[in-house]
């Protein structure tokens, strides 16, 4: 008993200075989540849940609030968290998980390194899928590729909405449009449902409640899988072309970290271990899980480190590799 006691004292001594730090850091103020798109897609839903439970999770209590800043794929906002937010912990940046990829083809406007950024970690992986409007005749690849023309809503390139169906036409011969200029995901949604367009692609999260809907069907998908679409075709195989294909892997690689979250760089590491630790277990808190269950929406927490892996794997791509994907996959607004 009296090593136990021990123990447990000197476990206390050593952590009760961080949280005493902590709370009286955090107390009384406010932390926002900057999000690189506009309200109702699925960066913004992630943000305001998160939004809604981590602050009993840091000590002090502090007020989170959610700044949308929508812009070049979310490239404004990463800007902003990078170069003009102070690293005092009180900013947390959410943006696209391609990001990575557009710093790998030296996108125009690209101000930020992923690697330098104080990685927090990321709350969910997820798969990036092709769906289709239900009432219409197309119900698998061969039925696509049938077909005249299969018009794609998008948020434009540099997002899965448009990077993934634009592959897909590339390297498989499907005959997709792609119509570009939707400020969301939500607001491709809404086309599908004024039937302006024929389909969509990106997360699968995102999409959940528009298939159990039955306004689409999903019809192909990246490598990474999730329950319910374990037997849809991979976009991988339905190509034959050896560049498709590695195009294709690199390109899914960042959905492993499909909702990732910073703070600026040099946010002072205290700082930092408050944050990451907040997160790991809002993402087990079980209000947390329950609402997000309900909402159809995936926990999948990664760390900071698990993240940074993935994007060194992108980043660390031949010269010759970022030349031929800058060839296929573009940003823009």
């Amino acid at each position: 008993m009296r090593v136990v006691k021990a123990v447990v004292f000197f476990l206390f001594l050593f952590s009760a200075p961080l949280f005493s730090y902590a709370a009286s850091y955090y107390e009384g103020k406010t932390i926002t989540i900057v999000v690189g798109y506009k309200p109702g897609g699925g960066y913004d839903r992630y943000a305001r849940l998160v939004a809604k439970y981590l602050p009993k999770h840091i000590p002090g209590n502090p007020t989170l609030v959610i700044q949308n800043m929508p812009g070049a794929n979310s490239i404004i906002s990463a800007n902003h968290v990078y170069s003009v937010a102070k690293p005092d912990g009180l900013t947390i940046g959410t943006f696209n998980n391609a990001l990575v990829t557009a710093q790998l083809i030296k996108v125009e406007g690209v101000r930020f390194d992923l690697t330098k950024f104080a990685w927090i970690g990321s709350v969910a992986s997820d798969a990036v899928i092709l769906v289709i409007r239900s009432d219409l005749p197309y119900k698998t690849v061969d039925d696509l590729r049938k077909a005249k023309e299969v018009v794609i809503g998008t948020t434009g390139p540099g997002s899965s909405t448009h990077d993934f169906p634009s592959i897909l036409k590339e390297f498989t011969g499907l005959n997709l449009k792609l119509v570009s200029g939707y400020s969301s995901s939500a607001d491709v949604m809404l086309a599908i449902e004024r039937k302006e367009v024929d389909g969509r692609a990106g997360s699968y999260d995102s999409i959940i409640p528009f298939i159990d809907r039955g306004l689409v069907r999903p019809v192909i998908r990246s490598r990474i899988s999730a329950r319910g679409i374990e037997k849809l075709p991979v976009d991988e195989e339905l190509t034959k072309d050896p560049k498709g294909k590695a195009i294709m892997a690199v390109n899914s690689a960042p959905t492993r970290i499909y909702r990732p979250y910073v703070a600026p760089p040099g946010t002072p590491a205290e700082v930092m271990k408050i944050l990451r630790d907040a997160f790991v277990s809002a993402t087990r808190d079980k209000e947390l899980l329950a609402e997000a269950k309900k909402s159809k929406m995936s926990i999948d927490f990664s760390s900071a480190e698990e993240a940074l892996k993935v994007v060194g794997e992108v980043l660390n791509q031949p010269a010759e590799m970022a030349q031929e994907i800058g060839k296929y996959i573009k940003f823009g607004d």
